[in-house]
């Protein structure tokens, strides 16, 4: 982490950034990745990131509704499209941050084998998904198991979190044996679990290209421009890579 800190310190300087506080509204899957990238962005600039979760629909009516973020880092790439051409976004801001990569997980250690055979053999009772209609990740677990025939025989059996950091906590509570994540949340998690999961082949979901935008209420801020600008930078992008996520 030295390196991408001391990276970010001499890009920031750069920017003039001056000690403030940038507000930032992120998809759940984001987060454990993003809390790394913060810690080394205030470190480097002294300004403060505040993280707020949730799914990216929800996260779009807050944003919509006049929540005062400054900065919006979504699972997909349609919902910072529909912010920009509503006028909550700044046009020509919007850049893909991350791909992410969706895994069928669970806590227990031989639960998952390596082809998710286990989602056609059956012998768990819940299956967890972020909710498909708000939630990118949980749109592409629906096409997973559409795809595979499964959707409608395993329907009695999903339990659906608002979103995949919810998702995340019904499986590592046992509360479901099964759960679609992402494959940075296990990853960021590797040390409390000794759990087993499948890295679903990216031809069964469309892909999930993850999207950042510069908010109309962050463009005035410049601890908010330069933690944007932060983003797209080489020692942010190998932070992300690193925690699981396509280039």
């Amino acid at each position: 982490m030295k390196h991408w800190i001391l990276g970010a310190a001499v890009l920031l300087a750069a920017y003039g950034a001056r000690a403030g506080e940038v507000r930032v509204a992120a998809a759940a899957d984001f987060v454990p990745t993003l809390t790394v990238l913060a810690q080394g962005f205030e470190k480097a600039t002294g300004n403060r990131v505040l993280i707020s979760m949730g799914s990216t629909g929800k996260l779009y009516a807050q944003i919509s509704n006049g929540a005062p973020f400054d900065v919006f880092l979504s699972a997909d790439a349609k919902t910072p499209k529909r912010l920009v051409a509503e006028g909550f976004a700044v046009n020509g801001s919007r850049f893909t941050y991350a791909v992410g990569r969706l895994v069928l997980w669970s806590a227990l250690p031989a639960e998952v084998d390596a082809h998710g055979a286990v989602l056609a053999r059956g012998g768990f009772s819940h299956l967890a998904i972020a909710n498909p209609a708000t939630a990118p990740y949980g749109a592409a677990a629906r096409q997973v198991l559409a795809g595979l025939g499964l959707w409608h025989r395993l329907a009695g059996r999903i339990v659906d979190g608002e979103n995949v950091g919810q998702t995340f906590q019904f499986v590592a509570s046992g509360n479901a044996e099964l759960g679609f994540v992402a494959l940075a949340q296990v990853r960021a998690e590797a040390g409390a679990y000794h759990g087993s999961y499948w890295q679903v082949p990216q031809t069964l979901y469309r892909p999930l290209r993850q999207q950042a935008v510069l908010l109309t209420a962050g463009a005035g801020n410049p601890a908010a421009v330069a933690f944007y600008r932060f983003l797209r930078s080489a020692p942010a992008r190998s932070v992300i890579e690193a925690a699981g996520y396509g280039p």
